[in-house]
């Protein structure tokens, strides 16, 4: 009976001291990190806003009213007034309306173009990582290729290609951008994780190479580049704002999106700055919540950070 009491309480300390998973190590210091509650909070607050844009928009994003279009002037842009917080936009246009639905596009882009350059990145980080020789050395140059160029620069180049500008073409462009950023970071990974213990005893007893690679190396590499996608999910959307701003972007200019009003307001900078400066905000506070949150993650799930 000592002897298991004895036991199960070195077993109790032992959890104590070093027996939680990743995981719960890493959701245990999130939870502790005010950059990451911030980030979070930001971040839930923009989920909610975009999914629910439609039902709590008091007002068609594409609709002029009459009691706004009758005070619009050359030099004048009607601003807060009863049942609609936020003024008028250059058309008599409900602004709070469409600051609410621009935020479904800008999620929706970002939220696409991340999730097509990790797929796309992932095939080629773990081809490169896998077989490794010839095919590692011409997919790493074409990855350096790209790197070296601005990720803005890129993005504009391969939007400028498009035979119109639309969302479609926006979100083809932003993924590019991180295509080798994902496949490098997962290619080093994979690398990492060819002499451990477990891919070497899988070998030794026989499994082949693709199951080793997927069931033993892919699983353990893919931690860093999951919470790579936080951090890109934020340089998309600025991105992402940034060509629709440089007309690169949706051709449709009644569409509502916030890189493309803050592209419209410009002309009214000096009759109504408020134009400009809500679409703004709102960019800079997103990627603000995904930077906060991403950077939170990396530092959590880093074994060297923790105390």
């Amino acid at each position: 009976m000592t002897t298991t009491w004895l036991e199960r309480r070195r077993s109790r300390i032992d959890d104590i001291a070093g027996g939680r998973s990743l995981g719960a190590e890493a959701l245990r210091r999130l939870r502790r990190e005010p950059a990451a509650i911030a980030g979070g909070i930001i971040i839930g607050l923009f989920v909610v806003v975009a999914a629910l844009a439609p039902l709590i928009a008091p007002h068609s994003a594409t609709e002029a009213f009459p009691q706004l279009q009758e005070n619009l002037r050359p030099g004048q842009i009607p601003g807060p007034q009863e049942g609609f917080p936020l003024g008028s936009d250059q058309l008599g246009r409900d602004f709070f309306s469409r600051m609410l639905l621009a935020s479904q596009q800008t999620l929706l882009v970002g939220v696409l173009a991340t999730l097509i350059g990790l797929a796309v990145g992932l095939v080629i980080g773990t081809i490169a990582g896998a077989l490794g020789g010839w095919v590692d050395t011409v997919l790493m140059r074409v990855t350096d290729v790209l790197l070296a160029i601005p990720s803005l620069l890129l993005a504009i180049s391969v939007a400028a290609l498009a035979a119109s500008p639309s969302q479609t073409s926006v979100i083809i462009a932003v993924s590019i951008v991180s295509v080798p950023i994902f496949a490098r970071l997962l290619r080093g990974s994979m690398l990492s994780q060819r002499h451990s213990d477990h891919v070497v005893a899988a070998t030794a007893l026989g499994v082949k190479r693709p199951a080793v690679v997927l069931r033993h190396m892919l699983p353990n590499a893919i931690g860093p580049v999951i919470v790579q996608a936080t951090l890109t999910l934020a340089t998309a959307i600025l991105d992402a704002a940034a060509l629709s701003f440089l007309g690169l972007g949706d051709a449709d200019p009644g569409r509502a999106e916030w890189g493309l009003m803050l592209a419209q307001a410009q002309t009214y900078l000096d009759v109504r700055p408020a134009l400009a400066f809500y679409p703004a905000i709102a960019i800079i506070l997103v990627a603000l919540g995904f930077t906060l949150l991403g950077e939170s993650l990396r530092e959590a799930i880093d074994p060297k950070g923790r105390r």
